[in-house]
């Protein structure tokens, strides 16, 4: 691990301001599939009253609304550990919200530009139609095999620059809605995607490719769950009628 312990530590940052939809429900995904194999993993809130510690081993960020997201990009850039684990590469997942704070700004519905953090190569401003549904992709990061599949919930339009590659490329739902049939953005070793659900629950390929990394490991023990399996099939035939 980062600091030399034998247990994972997932920083679930500012669930306070950022967890609107659930997706909190991240961490504790990282954590059950650490913990069934045999790796002893801990979830550390960091809430407005914390600074946000560099020495975490993996870091999820949830959804939120506009005054919530304010909060959030001022808290980070006060307090610059997400930042800094980044750059020595621990994995960060940033979902909807999320990914808008870690862009370089963001535009609220009022028509505010709001300035980011500058994580991801990306710009976002509010558009006409809300998304509202479900949302399935095909992945494109290196890794990903099987296809990402949650629900949306934005009215965000996310345009990539040329130093964010997409995550994936969308089959059902809008995902960006802006630069192309695109979902999410990847910098490095932030991930951030417009998929709830929450999204490591619904995809488990994706979760453990957050703790492979977390953990320094090209493998991990296979974990079979038939019930995740036929989740994701329910929800993808949904997706797609």
């Amino acid at each position: 691990m980062a600091d030399g312990t034998s247990t994972l530590r997932i920083g679930l940052v500012l669930p306070d301001v950022m967890g609107t939809y659930g997706d909190g429900g991240n961490a504790l995904v990282l954590r059950q599939r650490a913990r069934m194999r045999g790796i002893d993993a801990e979830i550390i809130e960091i809430t407005l009253d914390d600074p946000v510690p560099d020495s975490l081993d993996v870091y999820t960020l949830g959804g939120a609304e506009d005054y919530a997201q304010r909060l959030a990009t001022r808290h980070l850039l006060r307090y610059p550990g997400l930042q800094k684990a980044a750059e020595r590469g621990a994995p960060v997942l940033a979902i909807c919200a999320a990914i808008q704070v870690l862009g370089h700004w963001y535009e609220t519905s009022a028509g505010d530009r709001v300035e980011g953090i500058s994580m991801l190569d990306l710009t976002t401003t509010p558009q006409g139609v809300r998304s509202i549904g479900e949302l399935v992709t095909n992945p494109t990061l290196p890794g990903l095999t099987q296809q990402l599949t949650g629900f949306e919930n934005h009215r965000g339009g996310t345009t990539l620059g040329t130093e964010s590659t997409p995550l994936a490329r969308v089959v059902a739902g809008d995902g960006n809605r802006e630069g192309g049939r695109i979902d999410g953005a990847v910098t490095g070793s932030v991930i951030g995607t417009y998929l709830h659900g929450p999204a490591l629950a619904r995809n488990p390929e994706l979760a453990d490719h957050l703790l492979k990394q977390a953990l320094g490991t090209d493998e991990l023990a296979p974990l079979p769950l038939p019930e995740i399996d036929q989740l994701r099939r329910e929800r993808i035939t949904a997706a797609k009628r």
